[in-house]
């Protein structure tokens, strides 16, 4: 019967790694605020009297913005959540730990980006 050997980081690893998650959770947060309040405010920079021409150029930028502003709070509110996936591994002690592998994601891959659930390895592999 062989031995199965479970890999996994110390209980310590994980509670830097939680530390560090929480840090990265909150400033997303609050780069996501940001990132609505200029979505809300209204961008009106007294071109009201000014040509119609710079007005409808005005209008198109504003659009682009809006749907620019709107990518950017999806794309922040997608990593919030792997993040939020990410303390919910530590928790369940499986943070680290290559889903396709099985093996240890590098330390220094994990505090770069702490939500990876792929190592290198098998993220080259998907190539």
């Amino acid at each position: 019967m062989a031995l199965e050997i479970k890999v996994k980081y110390s209980d310590k690893d994980l509670a830097e790694f939680k530390e560090l998650i929480e840090a990265k959770i909150e400033k997303a947060q609050k780069d996501l605020e940001l990132i609505k309040s200029a979505y809300m405010n209204d961008h009106n920079n007294g071109t009201d009297d000014t040509s119609p021409t710079f007005k409808a150029f005005e209008e198109g930028s504003k659009t682009m913005s809006k749907e620019a502003n709107t990518q950017l709070a999806i794309r922040q509110e997608k990593f919030i959540r792997d993040l939020k996936n990410a303390i919910l591994r530590i928790e369940n002690k499986t943070y680290g730990v290559c889903r396709v592998t099985g093996k240890l994601i590098n330390k220094e891959r994990l505090k770069l980006v702490p939500h990876a659930t792929l190592s290198i390895e098998a993220k080259n592999m998907q190539k």
